[in-house]
């Protein structure tokens, strides 16, 4: 974690980027933005009561010097945010529904990010991924050319690092679908300054097996290699459909995939569930003792992402950082 930390921290030395913390009343939060405001990577900007955050400030010896607190229900950019809000629904929402809307932190908070007062959102230390992706897919949106959000966690032992996608957010994909998250995530991986080797996972390796659930992942390889080359985007490699131990060991991708492109090197493993992703990374995280670090999404337009519920600090801070350096690309 720490290289990948220093990485993005010298590329965001001096920035500053604006990042908003939903969730200011939470102490965890809260701790990380005191610890945010202290660099030159981050400005936190903290949603909530202002009476309660100063009080829990206060408790836990916090020192909010510099740090902007904006209280929703209260804040002066209240009525321009409803006013915007409308306008981006487009007849989805009256203003009197906006303005009950924009009390909620995560809808207030992703349309500081949508009128460009903020470079990204980090929240679900007290929400649910719903609460957090919704208002993002509603107002933010995702780039042209993507119909998806997804999820990736970056798997972190020692000096070993690795992108495992979708574990998050899409419970049904097709080929297309999958072919997208692919080709995201090299991006992902492109932009914290990996050589993607994406490998696509299945239980089978290179036509071993035969299956709807197998030709599926067929599919989305060609349409995936596809989207690379027609988009010139260079120093990716994609290749399957690969069993996880051909994907990760030489000796047996040599045995089970002679001349494969990727021969045992992966680095981006898509899963072809979010129900295979979810089970994979947590077990990479539990018995191989790999530190997991996201979900962070990505196909928006902006950055926002989402943390467990059982965060801690170090996991704010450190998802702070990741998504001020999507904020760059």
């Amino acid at each position: 974690m720490a290289d990948l930390l220093n990485v993005l921290q010298e590329k965001l030395s001096g920035k500053n980027v604006k990042i908003v913390l939903p969730e200011g009343e939470d102490e965890r939060v809260l701790t990380a933005a005191t610890q945010l405001q202290e660099s030159d990577y981050v400005s936190p900007i903290v949603l909530g009561n202002e009476e309660k955050i100063k009080s829990l400030a206060e408790e836990k010896s916090l020192n909010l010097t510099n740090i902007e607190i904006i209280d929703p229900s209260s804040s002066d950019l209240k009525p321009e945010l409803v006013d915007e809000f409308v306008e981006r629904r487009k007849g989805k929402a009256t203003k009197e529904q906006a303005e009950e809307m924009l009390d909620n932190v995560n809808y207030f908070g992703t349309m500081l990010v949508y009128t460009g007062k903020a470079a990204g959102l980090v929240s679900g230390a007290a929400h649910s991924t719903g609460d957090t992706v919704r208002p993002a897919l509603q107002i933010i949106k995702t780039k042209p050319g993507v119909s998806k959000t997804s999820g990736i966690f970056f798997m972190i032992k020692d000096d070993e690092q690795y992108i495992f996608g979708d574990c998050a957010i899409n419970p049904e994909l097709d080929a297309q679908g999958l072919a997208e998250i692919a080709v995201e995530s090299a991006k992902s991986a492109l932009s914290f300054g990996m050589e993607p080797k994406v490998a696509m996972l299945s239980f089978s390796t290179k036509g071993s097996a035969k299956s709807d659930d197998v030709t599926k992942v067929q599919e989305a390889l060609k349409l995936a290699q596809e989207k690379v080359q027609s988009d010139n985007i260079e120093n990716v490699v994609i290749d399957g459909e690969f069993q996880f131990d051909a994907a990760i060991v030489p000796s047996v991708a040599e045995k089970k995939a002679p001349g494969a492109k990727i021969q045992g090197d992966a680095n981006v493993f898509i899963f072809p569930s979010l129900e295979a992703g979810n089970i994979g990374y947590k077990i990479a995280q539990r018995l191989g003792g790999y530190d997991a670090v996201g979900p962070v999404l990505q196909g928006l337009n902006s950055p926002v992402n989402d943390l467990s519920r059982g965060c801690s600090t170090e996991d704010v801070y450190n998802l702070s950082i990741i998504t001020a350096a999507q904020s760059l690309q």
